[in-house]
Protein backbone atom coordinates (compact mmCIF):
# COMPACT_ATOMS: atom_id res chain seq x y z
CA UNK A 1 0.00 0.00 0.00
CA UNK A 2 1.22 3.46 -0.80
CA UNK A 3 2.02 5.64 2.14
CA UNK A 4 2.14 9.47 0.68
CA UNK A 5 4.84 11.43 2.49
CA UNK A 6 2.87 13.73 4.39
CA UNK A 7 -1.06 15.09 3.25
CA UNK A 8 -0.95 17.99 1.03
CA UNK A 9 -4.07 20.61 0.94
CA UNK A 10 -4.46 20.68 -2.70
CA UNK A 11 -7.00 23.03 -4.81
CA UNK A 12 -9.21 21.33 -7.61
CA UNK A 13 -6.47 18.84 -8.21
CA UNK A 14 -6.46 16.48 -11.36
CA UNK A 15 -4.39 13.21 -11.47
CA UNK A 16 -2.78 13.01 -14.55
CA UNK A 17 -0.78 9.73 -15.36
CA UNK A 18 1.33 7.90 -18.07
CA UNK A 19 3.17 4.95 -18.24
CA UNK A 20 6.12 2.96 -20.11
CA UNK A 21 5.29 -0.19 -21.93
CA UNK A 22 2.54 -1.16 -24.20
CA UNK A 23 0.74 2.23 -23.38
CA UNK A 24 3.71 3.91 -24.99
CA UNK A 25 5.34 4.18 -28.66
CA UNK A 26 7.86 5.77 -29.25
CA UNK A 27 8.19 6.89 -24.96
CA UNK A 28 5.65 10.47 -26.22
CA UNK A 29 3.39 9.56 -23.37
CA UNK A 30 5.95 9.28 -20.78
CA UNK A 31 8.08 11.88 -22.04
CA UNK A 32 5.16 14.36 -21.55
CA UNK A 33 5.10 13.46 -17.92
CA UNK A 34 8.50 13.86 -17.06
CA UNK A 35 8.26 17.04 -19.38
CA UNK A 36 5.94 18.21 -16.79
CA UNK A 37 7.40 17.22 -14.07
CA UNK A 38 10.49 19.14 -14.46
CA UNK A 39 9.12 22.42 -16.02
CA UNK A 40 6.59 22.22 -12.81
CA UNK A 41 9.24 21.58 -10.74
CA UNK A 42 6.78 18.60 -9.12
CA UNK A 43 7.46 17.29 -5.56
CA UNK A 44 7.83 13.73 -4.48
CA UNK A 45 4.47 12.22 -2.44
CA UNK A 46 5.56 8.66 -2.71
CA UNK A 47 5.74 5.21 -4.79
CA UNK A 48 3.83 2.44 -5.27
CA UNK A 49 6.10 -0.89 -4.26
CA UNK A 50 7.86 -2.76 -7.28
CA UNK A 51 7.80 -6.05 -5.36
CA UNK A 52 3.62 -6.03 -5.50
CA UNK A 53 3.90 -5.17 -9.40
CA UNK A 54 7.01 -5.63 -11.63
CA UNK A 55 8.87 -9.09 -12.39
CA UNK A 56 12.59 -8.37 -12.18
CA UNK A 57 13.52 -10.45 -14.98
CA UNK A 58 11.24 -8.22 -17.28
CA UNK A 59 12.01 -4.95 -15.95
CA UNK A 60 15.22 -4.92 -14.35
CA UNK A 61 16.54 -2.77 -11.90
CA UNK A 62 19.56 -0.52 -12.83
CA UNK A 63 22.79 -0.29 -10.76
CA UNK A 64 24.29 2.96 -10.66
CA UNK A 65 26.48 6.18 -9.09
CA UNK A 66 24.25 9.03 -7.24
CA UNK A 67 25.43 12.76 -7.05
CA UNK A 68 27.28 12.14 -4.49
CA UNK A 69 29.12 9.46 -6.18
CA UNK A 70 27.74 6.60 -4.07
CA UNK A 71 26.35 3.51 -6.09
CA UNK A 72 22.62 2.25 -5.88
CA UNK A 73 20.36 0.25 -7.33
CA UNK A 74 16.84 1.98 -8.57
CA UNK A 75 13.77 0.02 -8.86
CA UNK A 76 11.32 0.21 -11.12
CA UNK A 77 8.40 1.99 -9.45
CA UNK A 78 5.43 3.79 -9.84
CA UNK A 79 5.79 7.26 -8.60
CA UNK A 80 3.47 10.32 -7.08
CA UNK A 81 4.68 13.91 -7.20
CA UNK A 82 2.34 16.68 -6.88
CA UNK A 83 2.76 20.65 -8.57
CA UNK A 84 1.30 23.50 -8.85
CA UNK A 85 1.58 25.16 -12.55
CA UNK A 86 2.82 28.94 -12.41
CA UNK A 87 -0.47 30.60 -13.11
CA UNK A 88 -2.91 27.66 -12.60
CA UNK A 89 -6.06 28.09 -10.42
CA UNK A 90 -5.84 23.96 -9.74
CA UNK A 91 -2.79 21.54 -8.55
CA UNK A 92 -2.25 18.77 -10.60
CA UNK A 93 -1.31 15.20 -9.10
CA UNK A 94 1.63 13.60 -11.46
CA UNK A 95 1.23 9.29 -11.25
CA UNK A 96 4.95 8.12 -13.30
CA UNK A 97 5.67 4.52 -14.14
CA UNK A 98 5.92 1.57 -15.86
CA UNK A 99 3.35 -0.73 -16.78
CA UNK A 100 3.15 -3.45 -14.32
CA UNK A 101 3.36 -7.19 -14.88
CA UNK A 102 0.92 -8.29 -12.49
CA UNK A 103 -1.81 -7.35 -10.66
CA UNK A 104 -3.59 -4.81 -12.60
CA UNK A 105 -6.54 -4.76 -10.43
CA UNK A 106 -4.24 -3.90 -7.48
CA UNK A 107 -2.33 -1.56 -9.04
CA UNK A 108 -5.18 0.53 -10.41
CA UNK A 109 -6.92 0.36 -6.87
CA UNK A 110 -3.83 1.99 -5.32
CA UNK A 111 -3.96 4.61 -7.75
CA UNK A 112 -7.48 5.18 -7.15
CA UNK A 113 -7.16 5.40 -3.63
CA UNK A 114 -4.07 8.05 -4.31
CA UNK A 115 -6.93 10.31 -5.91
CA UNK A 116 -9.48 9.79 -3.57
CA UNK A 117 -7.15 10.37 -0.65
CA UNK A 118 -5.87 13.57 -2.71
CA UNK A 119 -9.63 14.90 -3.05
CA UNK A 120 -8.92 14.61 -7.32
CA UNK A 121 -11.31 15.58 -9.17
CA UNK A 122 -10.53 14.19 -12.32
CA UNK A 123 -8.63 11.78 -14.10
CA UNK A 124 -6.19 12.69 -17.31
CA UNK A 125 -4.38 9.87 -19.03
CA UNK A 126 -1.62 9.81 -21.73
CA UNK A 127 -1.07 6.93 -24.35
CA UNK A 128 0.78 6.81 -27.52
CA UNK A 129 0.37 4.29 -30.20
CA UNK A 130 1.81 3.19 -33.49
CA UNK A 131 -0.48 4.24 -36.81
CA UNK A 132 -0.76 5.22 -40.07
CA UNK A 133 0.52 8.37 -39.96
CA UNK A 134 2.22 10.44 -41.74
CA UNK A 135 5.14 12.33 -39.93
CA UNK A 136 4.89 15.22 -42.31
CA UNK A 137 1.27 16.26 -40.82
CA UNK A 138 0.14 17.10 -36.95
CA UNK A 139 0.22 14.20 -35.08
CA UNK A 140 -3.48 13.12 -34.25
CA UNK A 141 -4.78 12.59 -30.93
CA UNK A 142 -7.63 10.81 -30.13
CA UNK A 143 -9.44 11.51 -27.38
CA UNK A 144 -12.15 9.52 -25.12
CA UNK A 145 -14.11 10.01 -21.46
CA UNK A 146 -15.89 7.23 -20.08
CA UNK A 147 -18.36 9.82 -17.89
CA UNK A 148 -20.98 11.15 -20.52
CA UNK A 149 -21.71 14.20 -18.72
CA UNK A 150 -17.93 14.83 -18.85
CA UNK A 151 -17.77 13.77 -22.83
CA UNK A 152 -20.90 15.89 -23.69
CA UNK A 153 -18.94 18.86 -21.91
CA UNK A 154 -15.75 18.23 -23.62
CA UNK A 155 -17.26 17.41 -27.14
CA UNK A 156 -15.48 14.02 -26.76
CA UNK A 157 -17.47 10.25 -27.78
CA UNK A 158 -17.19 7.29 -24.75
CA UNK A 159 -14.51 4.83 -25.77
CA UNK A 160 -14.63 2.69 -29.14
CA UNK A 161 -11.77 0.53 -28.94
CA UNK A 162 -12.28 -3.08 -28.39
CA UNK A 163 -9.41 -5.89 -28.34
CA UNK A 164 -6.13 -5.54 -26.31
CA UNK A 165 -5.83 -3.47 -23.55
CA UNK A 166 -3.17 -1.91 -21.42
CA UNK A 167 -2.92 -0.28 -17.90
CA UNK A 168 -4.28 2.76 -19.32
CA UNK A 169 -7.68 0.96 -19.98
CA UNK A 170 -7.88 -1.23 -17.23
CA UNK A 171 -7.32 2.85 -15.05
CA UNK A 172 -9.79 3.83 -17.15
CA UNK A 173 -12.55 1.62 -16.35
CA UNK A 174 -11.67 1.74 -13.31
CA UNK A 175 -12.20 5.52 -13.19
CA UNK A 176 -15.54 4.84 -14.07
CA UNK A 177 -16.34 2.04 -11.94
CA UNK A 178 -15.70 4.49 -8.99
CA UNK A 179 -17.32 7.64 -10.49
CA UNK A 180 -14.04 9.65 -10.97
CA UNK A 181 -14.45 11.49 -14.16
CA UNK A 182 -11.31 10.77 -16.46
CA UNK A 183 -10.72 11.92 -19.99
CA UNK A 184 -7.76 9.61 -22.16
CA UNK A 185 -5.40 11.04 -24.71
CA UNK A 186 -3.50 8.90 -27.08
CA UNK A 187 -1.15 10.46 -30.10
CA UNK A 188 -0.79 8.22 -33.18
CA UNK A 189 2.71 7.74 -33.83
CA UNK A 190 3.67 6.91 -37.26
CA UNK A 191 4.70 3.25 -37.15
CA UNK A 192 7.78 3.74 -39.84
CA UNK A 193 9.49 5.73 -36.85
CA UNK A 194 8.78 4.00 -34.28
CA UNK A 195 12.00 4.64 -32.54
CA UNK A 196 12.17 7.02 -29.32
CA UNK A 197 12.10 9.62 -29.17
CA UNK A 198 8.97 11.42 -31.43
CA UNK A 199 8.75 15.00 -29.84
CA UNK A 200 6.84 15.86 -32.24
CA UNK A 201 4.03 13.31 -30.47
CA UNK A 202 5.26 14.57 -27.37
CA UNK A 203 4.19 18.02 -28.21
CA UNK A 204 0.86 17.09 -29.67
CA UNK A 205 -0.09 15.56 -26.25
CA UNK A 206 1.37 18.23 -23.99
CA UNK A 207 -0.87 20.66 -26.35
CA UNK A 208 -3.72 18.76 -25.54
CA UNK A 209 -3.58 18.98 -21.71
CA UNK A 210 -3.09 22.60 -21.81
CA UNK A 211 -5.96 22.67 -23.72
CA UNK A 212 -8.31 20.68 -21.39
CA UNK A 213 -6.77 22.00 -17.95
CA UNK A 214 -7.10 25.60 -19.52
CA UNK A 215 -3.23 26.58 -18.77
CA UNK A 216 0.27 27.46 -20.93
CA UNK A 217 2.54 24.11 -20.40
CA UNK A 218 6.43 26.06 -21.07
CA UNK A 219 8.27 24.07 -23.78
CA UNK A 220 11.27 24.80 -23.58
CA UNK A 221 13.41 23.15 -26.41
CA UNK A 222 10.29 21.15 -27.39
CA UNK A 223 9.10 23.01 -30.87
CA UNK A 224 12.66 22.88 -31.90
CA UNK A 225 13.21 19.04 -31.48
CA UNK A 226 10.04 18.60 -32.74
CA UNK A 227 10.98 20.59 -36.04
CA UNK A 228 14.48 18.88 -35.95
CA UNK A 229 12.68 15.25 -35.83
CA UNK A 230 10.71 15.65 -38.85
CA UNK A 231 13.75 17.67 -40.73
CA UNK A 232 15.61 13.67 -40.10
CA UNK A 233 12.34 11.66 -40.97
CA UNK A 234 11.97 14.39 -44.36
CA UNK A 235 16.21 12.94 -45.03
CA UNK A 236 16.02 9.53 -44.30
CA UNK A 237 12.28 9.16 -46.68
CA UNK A 238 13.99 10.75 -49.69
CA UNK A 239 16.84 8.14 -49.31
CA UNK A 240 14.88 5.23 -49.58
CA UNK A 241 11.99 5.50 -52.78
CA UNK A 242 9.77 2.60 -51.04
CA UNK A 243 9.01 4.82 -47.66
CA UNK A 244 9.19 8.47 -49.92
CA UNK A 245 6.07 6.88 -51.74
CA UNK A 246 4.25 5.15 -48.74
CA UNK A 247 4.74 8.67 -47.22
CA UNK A 248 2.82 10.69 -49.64
CA UNK A 249 -0.19 7.81 -49.76
CA UNK A 250 -0.40 8.61 -46.15
CA UNK A 251 -0.22 12.56 -46.64
CA UNK A 252 -3.28 12.16 -49.41
CA UNK A 253 -5.17 10.07 -47.40
CA UNK A 254 -4.57 12.17 -44.04
CA UNK A 255 -5.40 15.76 -46.35
CA UNK A 256 -8.45 13.79 -47.65
CA UNK A 257 -10.04 13.00 -44.14
CA UNK A 258 -8.63 16.10 -42.40
CA UNK A 259 -10.46 18.14 -45.13
CA UNK A 260 -13.17 19.29 -42.64
CA UNK A 261 -10.75 20.00 -40.22
CA UNK A 262 -9.94 22.90 -41.51
CA UNK A 263 -12.62 24.97 -39.46
CA UNK A 264 -13.03 28.45 -37.98
CA UNK A 265 -13.38 26.59 -34.51
CA UNK A 266 -10.00 24.45 -35.35
CA UNK A 267 -8.05 28.28 -36.29
CA UNK A 268 -9.53 29.20 -33.20
CA UNK A 269 -8.35 26.64 -30.98
CA UNK A 270 -4.80 27.32 -32.71
CA UNK A 271 -5.19 31.51 -32.14
CA UNK A 272 -5.99 30.85 -28.28
CA UNK A 273 -3.14 29.04 -28.21
CA UNK A 274 -1.12 31.52 -29.47
CA UNK A 275 -2.76 34.21 -27.43
CA UNK A 276 -2.04 32.36 -24.15
CA UNK A 277 1.87 32.54 -25.61
CA UNK A 278 2.59 36.07 -26.00
CA UNK A 279 5.00 37.65 -23.41
CA UNK A 280 2.60 40.29 -22.65
CA UNK A 281 0.60 37.49 -20.75
CA UNK A 282 3.30 35.91 -18.99
CA UNK A 283 3.77 32.96 -21.76
CA UNK A 284 6.57 32.09 -24.13
CA UNK A 285 7.95 34.09 -26.89
CA UNK A 286 7.90 32.74 -30.52
CA UNK A 287 6.30 30.09 -32.58
CA UNK A 288 5.43 27.15 -31.35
Amino acid sequence: MLELEGSPELEDPVLLAAFEGWNDAADAASSALDHLVKVWKAQPLGELGSDDYYDYQVNRPSVGADAQGVRRITWPATRVMVARPPDAPRDVILVRGIEPNMRWRQFCAEILDVADSLGAEMAVLLGALLADSPHTRPIPVTASATDPELASALGLEAPTYEGPTGVLGVLQEACHSESLPAVSFWAAVPHYVASSPCPKATLALLRKVEDLLDLTVPLGDLPEDARAWERGVDDLARDDTEVSEYVQSLEQARDAADLPEATGEAIAKEFERYLRRRPDRGGEQGPV
